[in-house]
């Protein structure tokens, strides 16, 4: 049987060869073209196109880093600062849900006794009512943390933890009382029965007259009184207590309380009665300087034509309110009379040369400070001068 053939043209060689050079010219050119569509897709993917996709945001507050708390009565006081940004360091909007979280143990969770609706970096403060099992009983710690929530109720953690204690607080500083004296401010309170249990006071007060800002002054010049100061009396069972760092011619307030005091993981915790009422005093420097001791008088016999006299001493009077001494002598009359001239009379002695022979002589001295007040006289001396 014949065998069968194929029908058409075969096309020459050189013909096949120019259709395979222009189809591999074409598979070149959509390669080319694929190249640039990539590359105009990543160019555009870094010019604010979406690129490769990113973890969503839990929108967490930032934690609460500075909580404390201060306990006065049957109240806890706690402060804090409100963070401004999430965890992924967005800004915060809006309100923040934080929860006050109380305990009488340390461990890190949180039982809430309040939810508060805060603004972000806010200065945040919250006073803590204690329920009665919580405000009786022996001194024990209780701690407080500060849990800041988001819509959904999560938290990137609780606060630093701020200690504190419960139990029954003192009973208040009753019948306070301040004095100016010579020496500082005497305070007076009424003690409690010797069975009450042992507290410390603490003395809150407050400078009322803050002095003028002064130009010019020096690198060395002495820091100005601080406004507030706070000054514990370590038993306050005497009812009575000194302020001798004060300044003469400023005006000051007291309150005071009592405290517990109890050592707790190396930090002292403080448990306080109610403050008391505020009492005022006015340091006026109404005080005059200490009274001169150990006059002495001894007579000076005149030599060579000058006449005789007698020669005081005394002990020099260390009161930096000092200005000047004063001398007195008492003559026959009983009449004292100042001997001393009206210029300051600065050092602890004086000569007497208005004497006459043979007669006695009674002499006293005096300090004077700088406000103008005179102290009391001191001890006499007497001295009789001798015949020629």
């Amino acid at each position: 049987m014949p065998s069968a053939r194929i029908l058409g043209r075969v096309p020459h060689p050189r013909r096949v060869f120019v259709f395979a050079a222009r189809v591999g010219n074409l598979g070149l050119r959509n390669l080319q073209a694929s190249f640039a569509a990539v590359t105009v897709s990543a160019s555009l993917a870094g010019c604010g196109m979406p690129g490769a996709p990113q973890p969503p945001s839990l929108h967490l507050p930032n934690r609460v880093e500075d909580l404390s708390a201060v306990r006065t009565g049957d109240q806890v006081a706690l402060t804090w600062t409100m963070p401004t940004k999430t965890t992924d360091k967005a800004a915060l909007k809006g309100p923040i849900a934080a929860r006050i979280c109380r305990g009488q143990s340390s461990a890190a969770a949180c039982n809430a006794a309040a939810t508060l609706e805060l603004a972000p970096g806010s200065d945040a403060a919250f006073t803590d009512m204690l329920p009665s099992g919580l405000a009786s009983g022996a001194p024990r710690p209780l701690t407080y943390f500060v849990e800041l929530v988001n819509r959904k109720g999560r938290s990137a953690g609780l606060s630093n933890s701020a200690e504190t204690l419960a139990g029954q607080a003192p009973a208040a500083i009753a019948g306070l009382t301040a004095e100016i004296r010579k020496e500082g401010v005497v305070l007076r309170w009424t003690p409690v029965s010797p069975d009450s249990p042992p507290a410390a006071v603490r003395l809150l007060r407050t400078l009322l007259t803050p002095p003028a800002p002064k130009p010019g002054q020096g690198p060395l010049s002495a820091p100005p009184e601080p406004a507030e100061r706070n000054l514990l009396v370590a038993s306050g069972a005497s009812g009575r207590a000194l302020d001798s760092d004060i300044h003469f011619g400023e005006s000051y307030e007291y309150r005071a309380l009592r405290v517990v005091r109890i050592a707790e993981n190396g930090q002292t915790l403080e448990l306080a009665s109610q403050v008391s009422a505020p009492v005022r005093v006015d340091a006026a420097d109404i005080f005059p300087p200490a009274v001169p001791e150990g006059l002495a008088a001894v007579a000076v016999t005149g030599e060579n034509g000058t006449p005789p006299a007698i020669d005081l001493s005394w002990q020099a009077v260390s009161d930096p309110n000092l200005a000047s001494y004063i001398v007195y002598r008492r003559g026959d009359d009983g009449e004292w009379q100042r001997i001393s001239p009206a210029q300051p009379l600065i050092g602890p002695g004086f000569r007497d040369s208005d004497v006459q022979p043979g007669r006695s002589y009674i002499y006293a001295v005096s300090a004077l400070g700088q406000n103008g007040h005179e102290s009391a006289r001191s001890a006499v001396a007497g001295e009789t001068v001798p015949e020629p």
